[in-house]
């Protein structure tokens, strides 16, 4: 009786400490918000950020530090959403191919964006375009991979043929964007290839965005015992019951989205999708119930410290936010690799 109740007792005490560390995860989450807002090449108080929180929701500003915290909630709201929808772009995406190297960018949707976004600079079309053209050329390159690979959902292999077609899609968006960038006028290639980095400046909150995010985050969590047999086995996902050809679809399809959103708003943020689940995996476990939220959560923090440091480290100068997060990243990522947790 005692035996057979040790690993109830076991699973019981860890689903608490799951808990807690989520717990705490979104305290940090939530004050990271504040103080972030509080930093700058202008200080201001916590108060002046309360004041920006309920001038945003009445619509009508004070005074200047309210204004300058209103906007700073706006920029650190969109790399919230970012990083977010990368880190589960990554964690939904390392289940799809089974590999831990596996990030939002490597099946060539944010190639696909950056041609579009680049090809807009690079005739000098209004910026406003950038947006939509990111978002046509990363749903084009989504198509292609689906079209070329569609015979190898649901089966055992399959996910190595859907990897190796998005490299060489990644490769063939590589090398149009650098054919572009030989060619653009010298006056043109700073915003080019700020934006090929990654540029949260000028970025505005999209609720839009906000919605595909929770969406996303609620189906993911649903689905987490599915997604955890299928990023074991997939044929023992089947013999389970578990739909895996539907699953691997809905699953390339949300990772493609989130992707190409978040690459469309921020440009090409690297390391977010790709080491973050991983510390996640550390703390959580190997559970999509537990690590997806979690991943949510630590990819928005992430990105909202990178920022925060890319815009205050040398201000006035602001530095693209995709060289912090590299800096931060690698690291981060060969210390989990020489630790063996990957």
């Amino acid at each position: 009786m005692t035996e057979r109740a040790l690993p109830t007792a076991s699973y019981a005490q860890q689903k608490k400490r799951r808990a807690l560390w989520l717990v705490i995860l979104l305290c940090i989450t939530v004050a990271g918000l504040f103080l972030c807002a509080t930093i700058g090449s202008v200080s201001i108080g916590l108060s002046s950020v309360w004041q920006g929180i309920v001038g945003l929701i009445k619509g009508q500003v004070t005074d200047t530090e309210s204004l300058i915290a209103s906007m700073r909630l706006g920029r650190i709201g969109a790399a919230f959403l970012a990083g977010a929808s990368l880190a589960l772009a990554g964690c939904l995406m390392q289940a799809l191919l089974r590999n831990p190297l596996a990030d939002p960018y490597i099946l060539g949707v944010s190639g696909g964006a950056s041609v579009g976004a680049i090809a807009i600079l690079f005739f000098s079309a209004a910026c406003f375009a950038i947006n939509i053209a990111a978002l046509t050329g990363a749903a084009i390159i989504t198509v292609c991979l689906y079209l070329l690979s569609r015979r190898s959902f649901g089966s055992l292999h399959g996910t190595t043929q859907i990897l190796l077609t998005g490299v060489m899609l990644a490769f063939g968006c590589g090398a149009l964007v650098t054919l572009m960038l030989t060619l653009a006028p010298p006056h043109d290639l700073r915003g080019m290839v700020f934006w090929l980095i990654g540029d949260l400046s000028g970025t505005p909150f999209s609720l839009a965005q906000l919605l595909l995010l929770m969406v996303v985050l609620c189906w993911s969590w649903y689905q987490g015992s599915a997604i955890n047999l299928l990023s074991r086995q997939s044929d023992m996902a089947a013999a389970l019951g578990v739909p895996v050809a539907s699953l691997q679809k809905t699953l390339f399809a949300l990772s493609a989205i989130l992707t190409a959103v978040a690459v469309a708003e921020a440009g090409c943020i690297s390391f977010v999708g790709m080491t973050v689940p991983h510390i996640c995996r550390r703390i959580w476990g190997a559970d999509h119930r537990w690590l997806v939220p979690a991943s949510t959560l630590l990819g928005g923090l992430f990105l909202i410290v990178a920022d925060t440091l890319a815009r205050s480290l040398f201000a006035p100068v602001q530095l693209p936010v995709g060289a912090v997060t590299a800096l931060i990243g690698a690291p981060v990522f060969l210390y989990q690799l020489r630790k063996g947790g990957l």
